[in-house]
């Protein structure tokens, strides 16, 4: 039932995002930008009792990956405006933001870094 209710008001949230976009795309995007998803990730880790320890982790592997998710957003960005497909728009960026992430963690063992 938890799981049920966690499901759906996500996905609310993503719909009600989604509707703004629609109707004002930069303030959707704006408002998509929000970590949302990470808020709600920390409430619900908070609801069901996770230790303080684990929700410190997770922050942690949020800032580790978000200059790799803003690398695939640009990426995308410049492939939609170039006028490629979504699908490979996307692909791109998804491919981007594994390439970023394996040379920040390259990176991260060369400074002998935790990630």
């Amino acid at each position: 039932m938890y799981t049920f209710v966690k499901i759906l008001s996500s996905a609310a949230i993503i719909g009600i995002v989604t509707e703004i976009a629609r109707r004002f795309p930069t303030y959707g995007g704006i408002i998509a930008a929000l970590p949302l998803v990470s808020i709600l990730s920390i409430i619900w880790l908070t609801v069901q009792s996770e230790p303080s320890e684990h929700i410190q982790r997770f922050t942690v592997g949020v800032m580790v990956g978000l200059p790799a998710t803003m690398c695939m957003l640009f990426v995308i960005y410049i492939a939609m405006k170039s006028s490629l497909h979504l699908v490979f728009a996307i692909g791109l960026g998804i491919l981007s933001w594994a390439v970023f992430l394996g040379i920040q963690k390259a990176i991260a063992n060369v400074f002998h870094l935790s990630m």
